[in-house]
């Protein structure tokens, strides 16, 4: 038996007027999704804990039988063992984003306003020639500055100090000044790399090309070193990760999973769907693995930028390119299977961020199919009842055992 998981991160929604009062997720063609959720099981799940922050870091610890009331001590450490960043356990990272304010000559820092929290989801290319610029004129004494990807990167703080600080995607189009850092020196970074940046020749001729320019670092996601639990210890069972986010890869580090590169795979709209499908069934089959977590961003970012045709055309790839190829490879193989896809939590078109509402899952089982709804969506899974309050004993139903 073989065991996955497919993770749409912010797949999830709220009706909208536009779509005839329907989800993108209910409005999306999904074929597949609906084939299996007619022959499966579907209801609904909490990946957020009752007052915490609706972030990916706490739902896919949570989706990974990982407890966040336990085991979360902030973003940017997790993500930091994605990128090979080695905390001591007073240390202090955080995540820095590359990301888009208005740059409006008449108005000071704190009055600027924040416009895109990925800059045009930035290429990793450009975003590291800003982030080496900024190690050279920014960072103080005890600060550290690591290359992640896309917009996503890591400032670390050698015995530093732990702040609140607000995810940029939760302000769009606000006015950043009620939301920068308390403390002087992350904020004077912060001021000092805007006044670099809007004037860097790459960002001019970002500009030039229509591209939003990366202007700011914002820092957020502040955290310590943590400490998950061997996955295979926990389950039994040897997993893999394919994903292009350092989150997700850095939660698999630390819990002891092997992260897979695909190529192609950005965490955008356009990422290599089929790359990572195909990838998961070659671990699966071939290499010796009982486990895999395919974990797609795009209608995550496509919830933030706001854009709903963008949103339902991820979570259409989603449907197509992932678990269409995943399902017929593993059927041709003959091999037995049980999957779980979901997303982390609701990114609503509405809001643009993320929201701590259960979420919608689908498990289903080869060898034992059953009569189950005929469409997968918000509504049907809320209208069978079934509620996991504490998401994260859901893997546990996935692998038919109590590893929580």
């Amino acid at each position: 038996m073989k065991y996955l998981i497919i993770l749409g991160d912010g797949m999830a929604g709220e009706p909208l007027e536009r779509l005839g009062d329907k989800t993108t997720l209910e409005w999306a063609k999904t074929p597949e999704m609906d084939r299996l959720a007619a022959k499966g099981e579907i209801g609904l799940a909490s990946m957020v804990p009752e007052g915490m922050a609706p972030g990916s870091d706490t739902a896919n610890l949570s989706v990974l039988g990982y407890d966040p009331r336990k085991y979360y001590t902030g973003r940017s450490p997790l993500e930091a063992f994605s990128i090979g960043v080695n905390m001591a356990e007073d240390d202090i990272s955080f995540r820095c984003n590359l990301v888009t304010l208005t740059e409006d000559e008449r108005l000071s820092y704190e009055k600027q306003h924040m416009v895109d929290h990925s800059s045009d989801e930035i290429c990793t290319e450009d975003a590291a020639i800003l982030i080496a610029y900024l190690k050279e004129h920014i960072l103080r004494m005890g600060f550290s500055l690591y290359t992640g990807t896309s917009y996503r990167h890591l400032l670390l703080w050698e015995k530093g100090k732990r702040y609140e600080l607000t995810p940029p995607h939760d302000i769009l189009t606000k006015e950043i000044g009620a939301y920068l850092p308390e403390d002087a020196l992350l904020c004077s970074m912060m001021e000092q790399s805007y006044e670099l940046l809007k004037v860097h020749p790459l960002n001019i001729e970002r500009k030039k090309c229509g591209l939003r320019p990366a202007n700011s670092a914002w820092f957020w996601g502040a955290g310590s070193r943590p400490k998950l639990p061997d996955f295979y210890e926990k389950t039994g069972k040897k997993g893999v990760m394919i994903s292009a986010v350092d989150l997700l890869k850095g939660i698999a580090a630390a819990g002891g999973m092997t992260n897979l590169h695909v190529e192609g795979a950005t965490g955008g709209l356009h990422t290599n769907y089929e790359g990572k499908a195909q990838a998961a069934v070659h671990a699966l089959l071939k290499e010796g693995y009982d486990f895999a977590y395919i974990h797609v961003e795009a209608p995550d970012e496509m919830g933030h930028q706001g854009i709903v045709k963008d949103k339902i055309t991820a979570i259409e790839n989603i449907d197509k390119k992932v678990l269409g190829i995943v399902v017929d490879g593993l059927r041709k193989a003959g091999e037995e299977f049980r999957l779980l896809l979901l997303p982390d939590h609701p990114t609503p078109i509405k809001v643009r961020t993320h929201t701590g509402e259960p979420v919608p899952y689908l498990l289903y089982d080869s060898t034992k199919e059953e009569a189950g709804p005929e469409a997968y969506n918000e509504k049907t899974a809320y209208a069978t009842g079934r509620n996991w309050p504490d998401g994260y004993q859901l893997i546990g139903h996935l692998l038919q055992e109590d590893i929580c």
